[in-house]
């Protein structure tokens, strides 16, 4: 699914990524365990486009990701779901218009969101929050609704970037439930985080990185 060749990033004389080889294979979990600032979040940019390698290449399907002209970039994108720390959720929506704004954006019709959006919340246990706004929830509920928008469209790989940062242990841990519900349901995830007793709890492929350097154990 996506592949890793010989990727360095560079930002101006810093070396944040250096060779990195990288696969995530359709249906895989793998997670990324590393410090802060050791360019985990450089990897989720790199693999939706929004930044290019200084040198190597990656490819999705067998096509060069950095390659890509926006509209081929914008269908990319639709194939992926992507949840971060901070949820990103917008404060005047509610929870049902948060879900639904993450399928406007990619023009699907309205019949189409309506149906789509209360499967998403249901798979995610959240239905009874629709019409809450954001500030009126949790820090996990928050992640929910992040999880909910991130795979109401059915991608075929989650981007989950320090989702449990913002969430005690517990949480961490019913986050970390739904993202392996959703790998066994045939999505591939990859996750990013610093906290490598959470991995431990799920018992895939994992890699740590380090001065730049991506390492499998």
């Amino acid at each position: 699914m996506i592949v890793f060749d010989g990727v360095t990033k560079r930002f101006g004389k810093r070396t944040v990524l250096e060779d990195i080889d990288l696969q995530i294979k359709p249906g895989e979990f793998i997670s990324i365990v590393g410090p802060s600032g050791a360019g985990k979040t450089t990897i989720i940019k790199l693999i939706l486009g929004a930044e290019k390698p200084s040198e190597g290449s990656i490819f999705m399907h067998d096509k060069d990701i950095a390659g890509f002209e926006d509209d081929d970039l914008q269908l990319h994108r639709r194939h992926i779901g992507t949840i971060f720390q901070d949820y990103k959720l917008l404060p005047q929506k509610t929870v049902f218009e948060n879900v639904a704004f993450a399928l406007e954006a990619c023009d699907y019709a309205l019949p189409q969101i309506m149906e789509l959006v209360p499967e998403a919340l249901e798979a995610l246990n959240i239905t009874h929050l629709q019409d809450q706004f954001p500030h009126e929830l949790s820090g996990g509920e928050s992640q929910r609704v992040a999880l909910a928008r991130a795979t109401v469209h059915k991608p075929r790989l989650i981007l989950a970037d320090e989702p449990t940062g913002n969430l005690d242990f517990e949480n961490a841990k019913k986050v970390l439930k739904e993202l392996m519900k959703i790998n066994m349901n045939g999505v591939a995830v990859l996750l990013t985080t610093h906290n490598k007793p959470l991995v431990d709890l799920i018992g895939q492929k994992v890699a740590h990185l380090q001065n730049g350097r991506l390492t499998l154990y």
